[in-house]
């Protein structure tokens, strides 16, 4: 996929302090993505988007993300219940991320290992730690 489904800004400024999204894809035709519980401010996931992800995202006001391991376009939550409702998307300064602000259903988890949030584990000297319990437990 190409960045075609987005519009290119015409400058520096444009890029920075327009007002059309006109996102920047890396090489491999992605963005990074962050998820944030609306409601808390929780960082729940970092995932990718490829173009028609983010143009879903924005249509749909359901986050949908590229997996970069099945090579494929991932509604989050279609299987787990765990669909992420987009409260608003921010991108930042150069616009080459994304920052959803999101309210998680089902569970109310992010994390297919069965966490709340991705990031359950504090390092701890050299050690990780986990410092959230399981949501459910995961096979």
């Amino acid at each position: 996929m190409s960045d075609a489904l987005f519009p290119t800004a015409p400058d520096k400024h444009a890029l920075e302090r327009g007002t059309f999204l006109a996102p920047r894809f890396n090489a491999d035709g992605l963005i990074v993505a962050v998820a944030q519980h609306a409601d808390t401010g929780e960082i729940l996931m970092l995932a990718w988007m490829n173009d028609e992800a983010l143009k879903l995202t924005v249509e749909t006001g359901v986050a949908h993300y590229f997996s970069r391991s099945r090579n494929e376009l991932w509604k989050k939550g279609e299987t787990s219940g765990q669909l992420q409702d987009v409260v608003e998307l921010r991108v930042d300064c150069d616009q080459d991320a994304v920052l959803l602000k999101v309210r998680p259903r089902g569970d109310g988890g992010a994390c297919h290992v069965g966490f709340r949030s991705c990031f359950y584990r504090v390092l701890e000297g050299d050690r990780l730690v986990e410092r959230e319990k399981p949501l459910h437990d995961h096979d």
